[in-house]
């Protein structure tokens, strides 16, 4: 067995969860307009505000647009009531964080699948690893998230900055339980590429079989 260099490092990252960065309540207490109308899910408030000439894509300190506020706050309707606005469902915060990535990480699944419905593209690039939502899903094991992603036709094979596939995420990142195995299962039932190795060229099954996943493995040794 190859060495595992990477792993003593990272299986102690946050991932997504430590790079997305939620309105704190200093900022939602600064909010006006269409941020606290966003973040509050006041939807005659988004319509009236937009009438009067309001920026739908508008940004706060943190590069968050309307929809960002909306989304962190898991207010649906006021996600709907901006994009029928005009806002740009595919903005990225200062994290390079989407609407859809932001309620993948939070397992909203109802939400993210609004903002796909919306115009948000499942496969965008986001966060500082250059991943995807799906990668970010399945690191979480949030199983429902990672299925709703792959049949809206997310990227099942990205490769993040870290060099890992969201396969590779729910071995590496995962706890190797029922949420993990089921992400694992839908992923490579969908077609995902079970080889593609980390760039130490440590491949997902050897991950699995060195921290004792052994459902995991099992899995990933089956063809279909």
């Amino acid at each position: 067995m190859r060495s595992l260099p990477l792993i003593a490092l990272l299986l102690g990252l946050a991932g997504p969860l430590s790079a997305q960065t939620a309105p704190s309540p200093g900022e939602v207490a600064a909010y006006d307009g269409l941020f606290r109308a966003a973040h509050e899910g006041d939807v005659a408030g988004i319509e009236r505000l937009v009438t009067e000439g309001a920026d739908v894509n508008a940004r706060d300190s943190r590069g968050r647009t309307p929809v960002h506020v909306a989304a962190f706050a898991s207010e649906i309707e006021a996600l709907r009531a901006l994009a029928e606005a005009g806002a740009d469902m595919n903005a990225l915060e200062h994290r390079a964080y989407d609407v859809v990535t932001i309620a993948a990480v939070a397992d909203n699944p109802e939400l993210m699948s609004l903002a796909i419905d919306l115009g948000n593209d499942p496969g965008l690039v986001t966060s500082p690893y250059l991943g995807t939502a799906l990668i970010a899903a399945a690191h979480l094991g949030h199983a429902e998230v990672v299925q709703r992603l792959i049949d809206a036709g997310a990227p099942l094979d990205h490769i993040n900055n870290l060099h890992w596939t969201a396969v590779m995420e729910a071995v590496v990142l995962g706890d190797g339980g029922p949420d993990h195995q089921a992400v694992l299962d839908a992923l490579l039932s969908a077609g995902a590429d079970r080889t593609l190795a980390d760039r130490d060229g440590v491949t997902p099954l050897e991950h699995a079989e060195a921290r004792g996943f052994a459902e995991m493995a099992e899995r990933l040794r089956r063809e279909d």
